[in-house]
């Protein structure tokens, strides 16, 4: 056997992290290390070890020459692999999220670091030889993906720099800025941006510059998307850059084929990461960028313990490593606005006078528009004849329609039955709405979901009306009814599980539902967003900047000199600033109607979900700050998910939200991680989840 390395010998103490569910065992525990496992038992490596007479998995944190262990010391069972897959970046990470998120460091780690698969470690894997595609993008295994595993962390392969083929990097010169932030990158700063893509942008192209210009500086870059399919476009521009130093990770690949990407970022091969939520973890060596799109999109929040969200990991990721930051979109979140504000990060948008040049005509019709010129056929499907005309027209000159429909599903809520407001309470500001379930036929007032109260005697505070209505989602067979509306003309359908990437040119009418719009080359010539009060009118505390970034995203396909209609109220301020192309200013203003009414970004925000016994224990021994607000219980929201994994669910699950000022949010949180673990010691059982600001309130 080899002579141990410097780092080893003489340590035969290994600290290790089990990976245990209890928060009161989130911490470190000493082992010995066996002779025959000296050399290979390294920080960083998967272990076996022993934990209350059973096999555990964890991971090795270092080696030691002494324990502050009195008692006897068990030996490590088992080094699982010696692949150092826990880097101290991850680790610390790790530690700062579970922290941020009242959890614990193993919940993390089990999100960052994926399943082991042995013959991805060794290069033996099959599948490795095989090609697929997904969406025109190879997968087969590239020089990146397969990496070296006789290459330790630190190596040859991982030190080189990366190819980087040529782009004009002078159209960033279109936003104020541009080039200058660029410039920055390219020289190794840590710049942080909050950047506005122009209507018609190509975003993809723009991003993989900027992961370009920071691998050609030696360093690596993690960019982040929602889905699949934009994964598969923002790789491709990527790929285009700097070859197969470019990988693309997400769950959809599979575990051999995940891991041995995953692998190909840990031992530096790859240098430019594309992926989905848990991508945001990714040990790229050398961070220079890490950047999130559209991170408005639900799909970034993870619905796994401690329940992170990838734009909060990738900013406080970008925090500690000192790399650079850029949340970029068509729209902007009230949680990327509130760090401009704060000055963290710093505007990246056009000018008035290129914004004019980009951005297609928008306009909502008001009363006028719907009562005149009114076609039988558009009044059937919601559209007012304005609208069908300038439809009509673009049709006959050979050019595409799109068409957005609200996604089905959305939770009925209340709004005033005279300028449909949303009706909410006057006492948390929280939204009303009606019984659900068995009571649903029976008479009732409405009630708050946030603190429970009843309103039996709501007055709308914008036009003092007493009536209240549903706002019920619609959009069914639009398709079919447009079919009927244009004789002859080609409808496409995209949406749920046939969601199209692209379509061709030409005279055809593309019904979409709001996220899944297919590109055009050229841009469409018209676009209708149908049904606009039921993204507005949702009961939920982002219906209205969800509802922007939704119809943003959809203008953006259109092309510059093209006309976008929306169908919702003209006056509403979300509805404004979509025809203004303001996003920028819409979420000024949601941060500050937020802080009016303390909603989060403007304070942090804790939902305790459980029976109500259990939320009472956990109540009585947490030791919460002194301002904090209790509001609840109240139900879960509709289609929110019960915090039980197996078992009976209970017939009542509740859910207490705590408010505290953003100066209190670390000792809430700590708070509530204490009483945790309390709760753990105690071996209760009683089914309880604990979110810090989750993207439904309710």
């Amino acid at each position: 056997m080899a002579e141990p390395t410097p780092t080893t010998a003489g340590h035969p103490i290994a600290r290790v992290l089990p990976l245990l569910s209890p928060a009161h065992l989130d911490r470190d525990f000493d082992y010995l290390v066996p002779p025959q496992f000296d050399e290979i038992a390294r920080p960083g490596v998967r272990v076996r070890v022993r934990f209350a007479g059973r096999l555990v998995d964890g991971y090795l944190l270092e080696r030691l020459e002494n324990s502050d262990h009195t008692g006897k010391l068990v030996a490590l069972e088992r080094i699982v692999s010696p692949e150092r897959v826990l880097t101290p970046e991850t680790l610390a990470l790790a530690t700062a999220v579970a922290d941020r998120y009242a959890g614990t460091r193993a919940d993390v780690l089990r999100l960052a670091i994926p399943p082991r698969h042995a013959g991805a470690e060794t290069g033996k894997t099959k599948a490795a030889k095989k090609t697929a595609t997904s969406s025109g993008v190879p997968l087969q295994e590239s020089a990146a993906e397969a990496g070296d595993p006789r290459t330790e962390q630190g190596g040859s392969i991982g030190s080189r720099v990366a190819e980087v083929g040529e782009f004009d990097a002078a159209v960033w010169g279109r936003y104020a800025h541009g080039a200058a932030f660029v410039s920055a990158l390219g020289q190794g700063r840590g710049v942080r941006a909050a950047w506005q893509a122009l209507p018609g942008e190509d975003w993809a192209a723009r991003l993989a510059e900027l992961a370009a210009t920071v691998v050609r500086g030696g360093r690596s870059a993690v960019l982040l998307v929602p889905d699949q399919r934009d994964l598969d476009r923002l790789l491709a521009e990527c790929v285009r850059l700097v070859g197969d130093s470019a990988v693309g990770l997400a769950a959809g690949l599979g575990p051999s084929a995940r891991y041995r990407r995953w692998l190909a970022v840990l031992r530096g091969s790859a240098r430019v990461v594309v992926g989905t939520r848990a991508a945001v973890f990714a040990p790229a060596r050398d961070l220079g960028l890490i950047a999130i799109w559209d991170d408005g999109d639900d799909t970034y929040a993870e619905p796994r313990a401690p329940y992170p969200h990838a734009r909060e990991v990738a900013m406080l990721r970008a925090h500690d490593s000192g790399a650079a930051f850029v949340a970029a979109g068509f729209a902007r979140t009230a949680e990327v606005q509130a760090v401009v504000d704060s000055g963290w990060a710093h505007d990246l948008v056009a000018d008035r006078d290129v914004l004019r040049q980009a951005t297609p005509r928008i306009s909502a019709p008001g009363d006028s528009d719907w009562a005149l010129e009114r076609d039988p056929i558009a009044n059937a499907i919601r559209i007012p004849g304005i609208a069908f005309a300038a439809a009509r027209a673009a049709l006959k000159e050979g050019a595409p329609v799109l068409v957005q429909v609200p996604r089905r599903g959305y939770v009925p809520a209340l709004s005033c039955a005279k300028c449909r407001t949303p009706a909410r309470c006057r006492h948390c500001n929280g939204p009303l709405a009606l019984p659900q379930g068995p009571r649903a036929d029976e008479a009732h007032s409405p009630s708050c979901r946030w603190c429970g109260i009843a309103e039996a005697a709501y007055r709308c505070p914008a036009c003092a009306s007493r009536a209240l209505r549903a706002v019920v989602i619609g959009a069914i067979r639009t398709a079919e009814e447009l079919g009927r509306a244009f004789p002859g003309v080609p409808i496409r359908g995209s949406g749920g599980g046939a969601v199209l990437d692209t379509v061709e040119p030409g005279p055809q009418v593309v019904v979409a539902t709001v996220g899944a719009e297919p590109l055009v080359p050229g841009g469409y010539a018209v676009a209708l967003l149908l049904d606009g009060w039921a993204l507005l009118g949702r009961a939920d505390l982002r219906a209205a900047e969800d509802a922007l970034r939704r119809w943003m995203s959809a203008a953006a396909l259109v092309r510059a000199r093209g006309q976008v209609i929306v169908m919702a109220e003209p006056s509403v301020p979300t509805v404004q600033a979509l025809i203004r192309w303001d996003p920028v200013g819409h979420a000024r203003l949601e941060v500050d109607s937020r802080a009016e009414v303390g909603f989060p970004p403007a304070v942090r925000l804790a939902a305790i979900d459980g029976t109500t016994e259990s939320i009472a224990e956990i109540l009585s021994v947490a030791k919460l700050p002194a301002d904090v607000e209790v509001l609840g219980p109240v139900p879960l929201p509709p289609g929110a998910r019960t915090p039980f994994s197996s078992g009976d669910t209970p017939a009542e699950v509740e859910r207490m939200l705590l408010r505290v000022p953003r100066r209190s949010a670390a000792p809430l949180t700590r708070a509530l991680t204490t009483a945790q673990s309390i709760r753990s010691t105690h071996r209760s059982d009683a089914p309880l989840r604990i979110q810090i600001d989750p993207i439904d309130i309710g």
